[in-house]
C-alpha cells in the first residue's frame, strides 16, 4: 500500500483513500522553470504508482498561468497532461482523497491559496513536497535526450536540491541506451515470471514515500543478476517502466540483438 510522507506533519500517511473513490492529484506549479517541471514529473510518477495499485486518479495543475512552454517539456519527457485548475467554489467530484505536489518552501504558507478547504481535510488531503531544480538550459531543451533527463530526474530523491549539466546527462543517456539495448535482448528469450523476491523490491521500493531512486537500484542489481533469467529480466523491467515511463521496452525489434 502507497504510503506517502505528508510535508506538513512529517508522518507517512496512506496514499490510497480508505473508502473507494477518486484520488485528484494536484501539482501546484508556481513558475515555469526546472522546478515546475521535477514538481510535474513528481506528480505523474505519483499518478503511476497509484493508477498501477488500482486507484482512479483525476490530475489538476494550479498555480502559475505561463504553462505553454512548460506543458511542451513535460510531453516531450513523457508527463501525462494534468488539466488546468477548476473554480474550487464548485462542486467537486466526490473525491476520496486529495494529493498536493508543490516545490519545498521556506515561507509561510498560506493554505487559502491552495484552495485547502475543510472538505479536502476532511477527505484526507496531503502534501508531497519537491526540493528545488536547476537544469542548464542546453539540456533543459535538447528533446532527443529528453529521456535521459527524465531518468536524470528521477534518480535523485525527490527531497534532495540538483542541478543538471551536460555531464549528468551524458550518464542517464548511457544507463538508457544500455537498458533498452539489454531489454531488447531479453525480450527474444524465453519468457519467465519476475521472481517474487525482486516484485516485492520494486513495490516495497515505491510504496515506500515514492521512493524511485531505490527502484532503479533494483532494476541495476536485476541487471547483474547471475540468478535472473532474461525472460524474467525483460518482465521486470517492463514491469517497473509503468512506473517509471521510460519506453525501455522501445528498442524491441529495431535490430538484430546483441
Amino acid at each position: 500500500m502507497l504510503r506517502i510522507t505528508d510535508a506538513r506533519t512529517g508522518e507517512p500517511v496512506t496514499a490510497t483513500p480508505a473508502r473507494r473513490g477518486l484520488t485528484r492529484v494536484e501539482a501546484r506549479v508556481e513558475r515555469p522553470d526546472a522546478t515546475g517541471l521535477r514538481v510535474l514529473l513528481t506528480a505523474d510518477v505519483l499518478v503511476r504508482a497509484l493508477e498501477i495499485g488500482g486507484t482512479p486518479v483525476w490530475t489538476v495543475m494550479t498555480g502559475t498561468e505561463e504553462r505553454a512552454e512548460l506543458r511542451a517539456r513535460a510531453r516531450a519527457l513523457g508527463i501525462r497532461p494534468f488539466e488546468d485548475e477548476r473554480d474550487n467554489s464548485g462542486p467537486g467530484l466526490g473525491e476520496a482523497q486529495v494529493l498536493r505536489v508543490r516545490a519545498r518552501t521556506d515561507e509561510p504558507v498560506d493554505e487559502s491559496s491552495d484552495g485547502v478547504t475543510t472538505a479536502d481535510e476532511a477527505a484526507g488531503g496531503l502534501r508531497v513536497e519537491v526540493a528545488p531544480a536547476d537544469i542548464e538550459s542546453a539540456v533543459a531543451r535538447d528533446d532527443e535526450s529528453a529521456s535521459a533527463l527524465r531518468l536524470a530526474l528521477l534518480a535523485r530523491p525527490r527531497g534532495a536540491e540538483l542541478r543538471l549539466g551536460a555531464a549528468e546527462l551524458a550518464d542517464a543517456e548511457s544507463q538508457l541506451q544500455r537498458w533498452r539495448g539489454a531489454v531488447a535482448t531479453w525480450a527474444t528469450r524465453p519468457s519467465g515470471p519476475i521472481p517474487d523476491p525482486v516484485r516485492d523490491q520494486l513495490r516495497a521500493a515505491w510504496e515506500d514515500d515514492l521512493d524511485v531512486p531505490a527502484v532503479l537500484g533494483v532494476l541495476r542489481k536485476v541487471e547483474t543478476s547471475g540468478t535472473v533469467p532474461d525472460g524474467a529480466r525483460f518482465e521486470t523491467y517492463a514491469y517497473a517502466d509503468r512506473l517509471l515511463g521510460l519506453e525501455l521496452t522501445r528498442d524491441i525489434g529495431r535490430g538484430a540483438p546483441a
